[in-house]
């Protein structure tokens, strides 16, 4: 493989690479659009979230009730999560990832 090396000088805008931008869409988009993305990015992230708890707890083959139980969280917390009404957050959340990598090892753990 080649290595090409390329100079880019900040006072010289030829020298900058032109990049898969397109700019005149970026300069048309409004507050209004940039606001409607993100609601509808934060909402695709807690459905995702929702899915991955939802998941954790069917693969450990568990109900709602006995997977709170098991993890010491309310029931209407692990239902907010799997409903995509709260995102589980700081230890709730490597604590998931931990059930989802070494399920055996962790509720051993919390046995």
């Amino acid at each position: 493989m080649k290595t090409v090396r390329v100079k880019i000088d900040p006072a010289v805008p030829a020298s900058l690479a032109g990049g898969r931008i397109d700019s005149a869409r970026v300069d048309a988009t409004s507050e209004e659009d940039i606001a409607a993305q993100q609601a509808a990015d934060e909402a695709m992230a807690m459905q995702d979230a929702a899915k991955f708890a939802r998941r954790v707890r069917k693969r450990l083959g568990l109900s709602q009730a006995e997977f709170s139980a098991r993890i010491d969280v309310p029931l209407d917390t692990v239902r907010n999560w799997e409903q995509g009404k709260r995102c589980p957050t700081g230890a709730a959340k490597a604590l998931l990832k931990i059930l989802d990598k070494a399920p055996e090892a962790a509720l051993a753990a919390l046995g």
